[in-house]
């Protein structure tokens, strides 16, 4: 589904021209000539990205641009502000307001569209980041797996979950449950790292799920790693009687208490398969992988080898 963007210039020459030429590069394109259309438009439907005049009579686009910020719907929308002033004094209020970015204009349509193209970029992977990892989110994920996918080049995607973890969530509190998912992305980002060349991908699906994406030749080393450094600091969460019983007791829905053993580490790993460029295969593959090792007791990796 096309991108949409809307164009806010009171100059409908420009608007025009700027219209025409986004719809070429394929983007959805709706127009305004004012800053209260404009207004009304981003408010009962955002758009991807705004491109907004800063000139404009009665509202003008700072003013557009505030009064986007303070409402939830469109708090988050990316806009790139359009002038013909180049003093650094009016781009630092145009900026300041929450502009994402800005144009002089007369500009290049090379550079206009690359603006577009980068900020869009920069918002979707802005958006994708996990808040408590730090770690790229479903966006990045699929894009780089696809990425790898287009160049036919061997590559493997490790699914990680943690099992228990929501006994432990139960039993802890989600803030504990935080330093557990914390201590997982950083042993993943550490064991991809050691991994060498080339760089290994490492991505936060959400939750307790996490992706690895690498050449097929460091998946296992890596799964390895995380397994093993897993096990060696997973008590350290736990309280000393816990620790010492080596299991949970946590109340469910009916009442009923029961035991859960300590959060382990469930890894799928699946690869490219010479000649296929179907991305969303490796990763259903992966997945199940997945659930073949969560069958098993512990810590485990469960490799794919039909590839």
């Amino acid at each position: 589904m096309s991108e949409r963007i809307l164009v806010v210039d009171d100059d409908r020459d420009i608007a025009r021209f700027v219209e025409l030429n986004l719809s070429l590069e394929g983007f959805e394109v709706e127009v305004a000539h004012d800053g209260a259309a404009a207004l009304a438009i981003a408010t009962a439907r955002p758009p991807d990205l705004i491109l907004l005049d800063v000139m404009m009579p009665e509202v003008d686009g700072v003013e557009v641009v505030r009064r986007l910020r303070a409402q939830a719907s469109t708090a988050s929308v990316p806009v790139v502000m359009l002038t013909a002033k180049s003093l650094s004094a009016d781009k630092v209020v145009g900026l300041t307001a929450g502009a994402d970015d800005y144009i002089v204009k007369p500009f290049d349509t090379l550079e206009l569209v690359a603006r577009v193209r980068t900020t869009l970029r920069r918002t979707a992977d802005v958006r994708s980041v996990s808040p408590l990892t730090g770690l790229p989110g479903n966006h990045r994920i699929d894009l780089e797996i696809a990425t790898r996918a287009a160049t036919d080049q061997p590559y493997a995607v490790c699914h990680v979950d943690l099992d228990e973890f929501k006994s432990f969530n139960d039993a802890y509190g989600f803030l504990r449950g935080d330093d557990l998912l914390l201590m997982l992305a950083t042993l993943l980002h550490a064991s991809a790292a050691e991994a060498g060349e080339p760089p290994a991908f490492v991505g936060h699906v959400g939750g307790d799920d996490f992706v690895v994406v690498c050449t097929p030749e460091q998946a296992e080393p890596i799964c390895q790693r995380v397994l093993v450094a897993f096990d060696a600091g997973v008590a350290a969460h736990y309280d000393a009687d816990d620790r010492e019983r080596g299991y949970l007791e946590v109340t469910d829905r009916r009442g009923e208490l029961r035991r859960h053993g300590l959060v382990s580490v469930s890894i799928g790993v699946a690869t490219h398969v010479e000649g296929s460029r179907d991305h969303r295969a490796v990763v259903a593959a992966a997945n199940e992988m997945k659930g073949v090792a969560k069958t098993q007791d512990g810590s485990v990796v469960a490799v794919d080898r039909r590839a």
